[in-house]
């Protein structure tokens, strides 16, 4: 998912042009108009923790923004929930702060903050639709003196869209309840076709059990990651289930490409039984 923030800031440079008299009138020349140089922009606000947005899919995976600041009572898509300095200068050199250097960081940073934040542990948010996006000054931002990064919170409520949320989404999964509105679920089993994750407000047919993380730093290879949870995922649906002797259990594997991006685990899957007793 992202990066970004700030008002964009557009610099104009005024131009001045002096002239001297004609040589040729004979006339005593006058002295040349004096100009004061140009004053360096400000750099823009920096953000501020709990500020709310409303930010689309696409904004929200993108490493800059310029969407306004809303009232956090009203409906938003992103709620900031922490804000630093960049680390620029790397090895005595100043690294540019769309640099993969400077972005790792932040890429790094603003994950590890959001379970606190939301007040649960790293299991339970890997569990629902809460995802951490950040984002850096543009490029203009950065030239005018901007140095900060931003973290902010959204709740992805499908494959291409965020859910609008009311109010501040601090301490929101420190009630168990919270799953519930937050948790994630989908819309078949995870091998279906038809899956497509959603929030488990929504219409529903599965829910996540339990995360199964995977050891090593290393991608194990889809083999062996797709062998990690059989039998973890098994034992979480039996649990779960109504009738211990007859039930159905999912597994969902990291890719490689998701392992690179930080997800080295895996989810349990199972029937949501009381979506599907209300049916």
């Amino acid at each position: 998912m992202s990066r970004l923030l700030g008002l964009l800031l557009v610099v104009a440079l005024g131009l001045t042009s002096c002239s001297g008299d004609d040589p040729g009138t004979g006339t005593t020349p006058s002295a040349a108009p004096t100009t004061a140089p140009p004053t360096a922009a400000p750099p823009p606000p920096e953000p501020k923790r709990l500020e709310c947005r409303r930010l689309t899919f696409d904004e929200a995976l993108a490493p800059t923004d310029s969407d306004r600041i809303v009232g956090c009572r009203t409906p938003h898509t992103g709620q900031t929930y922490a804000v630093g300095q960049l680390r620029t200068v790397v090895d005595g050199h100043l690294v540019a702060v769309d640099s993969a250097r400077v972005q790792e960081q932040v890429a790094q940073t603003c994950p590890r903050k959001l379970a606190a934040f939301l007040g649960t542990t790293d299991e339970v948010l890997r569990l629902s639709m809460l995802r951490a996006v950040w984002f850096t000054p543009s490029l203009e931002q950065s030239d005018a003196g901007a140095n900060w990064y931003r973290c902010d919170v959204v709740a992805v409520a499908g494959d291409d869209r965020l859910a609008r949320v009311r109010g501040s989404l601090e301490q929101a999964l420190a009630d168990a309840g919270a799953v519930d509105a937050y948790g994630m679920c989908g819309t078949a089993a995870p091998d279906d076709p038809a899956f497509e994750r959603v929030l488990c407000r929504e219409d529903h047919a599965w829910r996540a059990i339990q995360v199964v993380d995977l050891p090593g730093r290393d991608y194990p290879g889809e083999k062996r990651a797709r062998a990690a949870g059989q039998a973890t995922c098994e034992d979480a649906g039996r649990e779960v289930a109504e009738d211990a002797l007859d039930y159905e259990w999912g597994y969902e594997w990291p890719t490689a490409e998701q392992w690179a991006a930080g997800q080295t685990y895996g989810r349990c899957w199972a029937p949501d039984t009381a979506t599907t007793d209300e049916a």
